[in-house]
């Protein structure tokens, strides 16, 4: 039996339970929060709220002090060499078009090219494209092959010296493939290229060293790593600090403002973080970054790694269900579809059994296209999961296989 002992560290579980069990298999989505994120937000609002970087009292220059700590604690969680590398953001799609208005406009020319792989998520997608468009540049698609995986011999052949830029997922947020990131960068750069990671997947289920892996820019969101929503992070490679422009103008980036032209701008990591930020989801996301180190990254690891083998081997066992991608290679999440079935009405079903799924396109309808189908259900595991949940799904599975026929 594969058990977990941090489930009752998270609130929503257990006050969702009532008089039947409540299962939570959509982690990939959002990942639940544990009980001291929220109370380190609680407290930043009902003892210690004021704004950052503006004011000179006790509760401003705690409230900045803390906030940069956090900066801090993310920098040493991705071993980053320096926190003037970490950019607090919105989230993973924020991070993404940072770059995508910063990096390409800045150093790309007409007839540049830009290498995605089919299996990104749409904000990895979607700003490439829109940039193309407007700068005139190439898309070129590293085509995943007949086992759902990508294989390096196909990203040298799209390579050459007009790609500027690689975006790559870590992990498929529908397959939940571990991708080479580091092996593909290292060949990226050796053509003069830069590589963005989409790491909103990968920082939960994966220890993410940005030195070892060589990126140069590295994003996720706090709701995916049990922090809380709205508030996610850029890594920049500290090469590119200083060279890149600002994106959005405001407070809080600017040394100094003359009219009618001639404002300066801070150095980063400020330069970059127009605005007042989101102060309590910083903290939050801190808090939940000192959760996980305390559990430690090795063991989330191994214990979600016996969950997923858990669960394949037991959903191999309802009649007519089909699982896509490559068992060998997933982490996180398995997709599925049951016979004929929309992903919708089994998703539904499960959801008046208590049992929380993700169904649809999972914003990665290229993907879909390569499955051939338009929806499929997803279900995700976080370190909070254990094998009853896994059991309680597959037996309601069954149920509903032989209420649909």
């Amino acid at each position: 039996m594969i058990t977990s002992s941090w489930r009752h560290d998270f609130p929503t579980l257990t006050n969702n339970q009532q008089t039947s069990p409540f299962v939570y298999l959509d982690s990939a989505a959002t990942a639940q929060t544990p009980l001291a994120v929220i109370e380190r937000m609680q407290r930043f609002y009902t003892h210690e709220y004021a704004t950052v970087h503006r004011g000179i009292h006790r509760l401003s220059a705690n409230a900045t002090y803390n906030m940069e700590q956090v900066r801090q604690t993310v920098a040493n969680f991705v071993n980053a060499k320096s926190n003037d590398e970490i950019i607090f953001t919105k989230g993973t799609t924020e991070a993404i078009n940072l770059v995508a208005n910063t990096y390409l406009p800045t150093f790309a020319q007409t007839g540049d090219e830009i290498i995605i792989t089919e299996m990104e998520h749409h904000s990895n997608i979607v700003p490439w494209q829109m940039l193309a468009q407007r700068l005139g540049l190439t898309i070129k698609v590293w085509r995943m092959t007949a086992e759902y995986r990508l294989d390096l011999n196909d990203l040298q052949k799209l390579l050459s010296k007009k790609t500027k830029l690689l975006g790559l997922t870590h992990i498929s947020n529908v397959l939940g493939c571990i991708n080479p990131i580091k092996a593909a960068t290292a060949m990226a750069h050796q053509c003069g290229a830069a590589v963005l990671i989409d790491g909103a997947q990968g920082i939960m289920h994966q220890a993410v060293d940005v030195q070892d892996i060589g990126c140069d820019f590295y994003a996720f969101s706090g709701h995916k790593l049990y922090g809380p929503t709205g508030i996610g992070v850029l890594y920049i490679a500290q090469q590119w600090l200083n060279t890149l422009p600002p994106w959005e103008g405001g407070g809080a980036m600017i040394d100094d403002v003359q009219l009618p032209i001639g404002t300066t701008y801070q150095t980063s990591p400020w330069r970059f973080e127009a605005g007042t930020p989101n102060i309590a989801g910083i903290l939050g996301l801190g808090e939940a970054i000192t959760y996980i180190n305390h559990i430690g990254m090795d063991a989330i690891v191994t214990h979600e790694e016996a969950l997923i083998r858990y669960a394949e081997e037991k959903m191999q066992h309802v009649d007519s269900l089909k699982i896509y991608g490559n068992a060998a290679n997933r982490a996180g999440v398995i997709p599925f579809n049951l016979g004929s079935h929309h992903a919708f009405d089994v998703g539904s079903f499960l959801d008046n059994y208590g049992v929380a799924i993700r169904t649809g396109h999972h914003c990665a309808i290229p993907l879909l296209r390569c499955l051939q189908q338009s929806v499929v259900c997803r279900v995700s595991f976080g370190l909070y999961n254990d094998s009853q949940d896994v059991d309680i799904f597959v037996d309601r599975m069954r149920h509903i296989k032989k209420l649909l026929g």
